[in-house]
């Protein structure tokens, strides 16, 4: 099942800086690990994540720094700053009350079955 993008849009931020509070992490890994956690449901694409990433380190919400492999190339990880981390909370709780309004109008609960369509 695909998701609208403009659902997408709205959690997106949201999801990055959830991975990045459980740990630093380079761009690709973040694709891979969204979509091998959501069985396949969030695909997104690096042309995507990239400028996101960039504004959020704009905003000093993460920050980023560089690291070598064992292959002797330069990898950029991304970890979250403590406003990042404040931002994720606000986020979390925007998200549930939003998700709970939803589940109230169309019912069975966050992962319930849905009600007569």
């Amino acid at each position: 099942m695909a998701i609208n993008k403009e659902l997408l849009k709205g959690t997106t931020t949201l999801l990055i800086l959830q991975l990045l509070d459980e740990g630093d992490k380079y761009g690709y890994q973040m694709v891979k690990e969204l979509e091998n956690r959501s069985q396949s449901l969030f695909t997104l694409k690096e042309g995507t994540l990239y400028p996101i990433l960039h504004n959020l380190e704009a905003e000093r919400m993460i920050e980023a720094y560089w690291e070598e492999t064992e292959k002797s190339r330069k990898r950029k990880y991304y970890r979250i700053t403590k406003n990042g981390k404040k931002l994720l909370v606000d986020k979390k709780t925007e998200w549930l009350a939003y998700s709970k309004g939803v589940a109230g109008i169309i019912g069975g609960g966050a992962y319930g079955e849905l009600g007569s369509c």
